[in-house]
């Protein structure tokens, strides 16, 4: 096995935290996957993997050789194919993350199409809430909503989503519909949080030129979007949703619109990547489909 053979298997046992998972993405023998990592280690002159019974973890020195190996293979990829004017002949793996909410409806819909184009692509497409570590972790690129709180990485920001504020045609049957800030007192309002524990924000609202939060009793709280969704569905209490995640639903009638006089501020949508001497073409068409795609549902910048 050559030695880009073995940064290759290098990474996918890094990124899986598993020679086994790492031997099964990659169609090889668990035994010849072990080895490939050992004669890199031996070249190296260096242990780049601590292995327990659990997990794989990567040394110090194997944290520094995991971005250089990506980098240095993304751009074998690339100048195997500078001089294709086709990009249906992109090839190779892309790792992306984003909320579930998103990729339930919108990415997830039209991904075919766009694999249709490029067909020598594989997506391994990561739907949840939890912020993950980019590089780290191993995403090409991660489509987040909400505030930014990492300025380590490259930023696209794509435009903001509406918001709406709702809840089921059940729950306001039981406690009125409010139609004033001041009549929220008697109503209950679903809680998220991004960890369990922390203090929810409350109801925000505009207020002239700057927003501001009523803080709210809430017999639930979620750390989800899937969750926050769901109990709203389910006549739990009142939620302030981008309006794109609740579409159908209020289109159909399951949550009804409340308070639109009232928005909560709208939500920052951004594309991140980190910062690395070169980007990946494969990396640069996806996310220039994710922009597009996402354009016609997004407030201007």
């Amino acid at each position: 096995m050559d030695s880009v053979s073995q940064l290759r298997t290098f990474l996918h046992v890094a990124e899986r935290g598993s020679f086994t998972r790492a031997a099964e993405s990659l169609g090889l023998p668990k035994a010849s996957v072990s080895l490939a990592v050992q004669r890199l280690e031996a070249a190296l002159g260096t242990q780049l993997l601590h292995r327990t019974t659990r997990r794989v973890q990567l040394t110090a020195d194997g944290e520094q050789l995991f971005q250089r190996a990506r980098d240095l293979l993304d751009d074998m990829e690339d100048l195997q194919g500078m001089f294709r004017r086709d990009t249906a002949q992109l090839r190779g793996r892309l790792r992306v993350d984003m909320s579930s909410g998103l990729a339930r409806h919108l990415i997830l819909p039209q991904l075919p199409t766009f694999l249709e184009q490029h067909p020598g692509l594989e997506i391994e497409l990561s739907g949840t809430d939890r912020r993950v570590d980019l590089v780290r972790e191993g995403f090409d690129c991660v489509l987040r909503v909400g505030a930014l709180d990492d300025n380590t990485l490259v930023a696209r920001p794509l435009g903001s989503m509406d918001m709406v504020n709702c809840a089921s045609p059940g729950y306001l049957a039981a406690r009125g519909t409010p139609l004033t800030l001041q009549a929220l007192g008697g109503h209950r309002l679903v809680h998220y949080v991004s960890t369990l524990g922390q203090r929810p924000a409350g109801f925000e609202y505009r207020d002239g030129d700057h927003y501001r939060s009523l803080p709210m009793a809430g017999a639930v709280t979620v750390n989800s979007g899937d969750g926050y969704t769901a109990a709203a569905l389910a006549g739990l209490g009142i939620i302030q949703v981008p309006r794109l995640g609740v579409r159908q639903a209020l289109a159909d009638g399951t949550l009804v619109e409340i308070l639109p006089q009232l928005p909560s501020e709208p939500m920052p949508v951004t594309l991140l990547y980190a910062q690395r001497r070169h980007l990946p073409a494969r990396a640069r068409v996806f996310m220039d489909w994710v922009a597009a795609l996402l354009q016609p549902h997004l407030l201007p910048l």
